[in-house]
């Protein structure tokens, strides 16, 4: 009985450390559509139609339309965001006529922070 209880507390231990370094529960807590953020705002402008509601991905046309918050999109730095988001890469569009120099930085940071979790830790040159 003893062994199982340690077995049973190990195996949540196991659990937590795993949910921990997993850093997505943050992510998936951050809901879009519930936001009023100005940056929120803009998602649902311009990005949603593609990325999805809460920029999980989804497919169009046979076509999927990757996720902002997992997966290439979190490998991407700060620059690599931004530079897609003004100059766009197709499929993408570009976005330096529809919207400012400050809505594009917003837009990455909002990106990073709310959607992936991440830190600013790099720095944003950002002058192109």
């Amino acid at each position: 009985m003893k062994f199982l209880k340690i077995v049973v507390v190990a195996a949540c231990i196991a659990f937590a450390v795993l949910a921990c370094e997993n850093g997505k529960g943050s992510r998936k807590s951050y809901v879009i559509a519930d936001s009023k953020a100005y940056e929120a705002s803009i998602f649902r402008q311009n990005c949603a139609v593609c990325h999805g509601q809460e920029a999980n991905g989804k497919e169009i046309d046979g076509k999927i339309i990757p996720s902002l918050r997992y997966g290439n999109a979190e490998k991407k730095s700060e620059q690599e965001i931004y530079d897609q988001i003004k100059n766009g890469k197709l499929p993408m569009p570009a976005f330096k006529d529809q919207l400012t120099e400050e809505e594009i930085q917003k837009m990455v940071r909002f990106i990073r922070r709310d959607l992936q979790g991440k830190e600013e830790n790099e720095p944003q040159n950002n002058t192109k």
